[in-house]
């Protein structure tokens, strides 16, 4: 059956009352999403952060009258805030297999020239590729976004066979899961969110390489590893203040490779590296920037 769908603009401190009252109101689910292009990376443990700018969306069964409903959710807006409710868009959506059409929204992704990241419910376009098996998700990242994808293709077209990579601030551990299928000899993965671990962990086993060389550390359980290649997907203030102490895990001639950084944040993160580092030129995908650079001697 058809189902009356609306939509109503909110922001952090009002999306989950806003969220309870379509409930109240009778709708049979209630979503949440982003209505301006805002990334959410990593939250703090125990926290469940929102957009700055959300959309909130509720389903009615069809057969509700749509002008008494929207006046209903208005008035018991007004009657817990004493506020006016934006405006609420309303449209007539088609009855459909919602899960289906989510995955089919998936596709496997190809980055560089061997190296794919491939949803659970797909096959390998090509078998005998580094394929990653990984399934988009809420947290910690999926190669969609431009700071992952940035990292992966340089991964790929990089020698990684017998290094010792270091991925701080693992997340999914989408990164150094990639550099052991790719060859690498042992990733070490940093993260301040033990469910980053876990995630990381559970990825390792649905990828069949757990028994490779794969440790998890939180930051303070971190061993002294010197590593041939540092990949850090993190955000531009974290990079900057990490400096000292990433450059103190590569080893000289090693490799570098840093992302979450906005086109107008690359400079100072360059010169919070150019001690240690020779840098190079920043490369851009829509508004992110991955810098890379090589150890200079000690």
């Amino acid at each position: 059956m058809p189902w009356i769908q609306l939509q109503i603009p909110a922001d952090p401190d009002t999306a989950d009352q806003l969220e309870d009252l379509l409930m109240e109101m009778g709708a049979d689910a209630v979503s949440m999403e982003d209505a301006a292009d805002q990334p959410l990376y990593e939250p703090d443990p125990g926290t469940t952060p929102l957009w700055h700018q959300t959309r909130v969306t509720g389903l009615f069964d069809s057969g509700r009258d749509t002008e008494q409903l929207c006046n209903a959710i208005r008035d018991g807006w007004h009657q817990q805030t004493q506020q006016t409710l934006p405006e609420i868009d309303v449209t007539l959506v088609e009855d459909k297999d919602w899960e289906r059409a989510w995955m089919d929204d998936f596709k496997p992704l190809r980055f560089g020239n061997r190296l794919w990241i491939v949803p659970s419910w797909h096959q390998p376009p090509e078998p005998e590729a580094a394929n990653l098996m990984l399934d988009p998700g809420l947290a910690f990242g999926t190669g969609t976004h431009p700071t992952t994808a940035l990292c992966l293709e340089w991964l790929d077209s990089q020698a990684v066979e017998g290094c010792q990579v270091i991925d701080y601030g693992c997340g999914s551990g989408i990164l150094g899961l990639a550099a052991l299928l790719l060859g690498a000899d042992h990733v070490i993965g940093v993260d301040t969110d033990p469910q980053a671990l876990e995630a990381s962990r559970d990825n390792a086993r649905r990828n069949q390489v757990e028994d490779r060389k794969l440790d998890l550390y939180l930051p303070e359980q971190e061993p002294d590893t010197i590593a041939d290649i540092m990949l850090a997907n993190i955000l531009a203030q974290p990079l900057i203040g990490l400096a000292p102490h990433l450059a103190s895990r590569v080893r000289d001639g090693g490799l570098l490779v840093l992302s979450g950084i906005l086109a107008n944040q690359a400079r100072e993160v360059m010169e919070a590296y150019e001690p240690w580092f020779i840098m190079d030129e920043p490369v851009q995908q829509e508004d992110w920037i991955r810098l890379t650079g090589r150890r200079t001697n000690r």
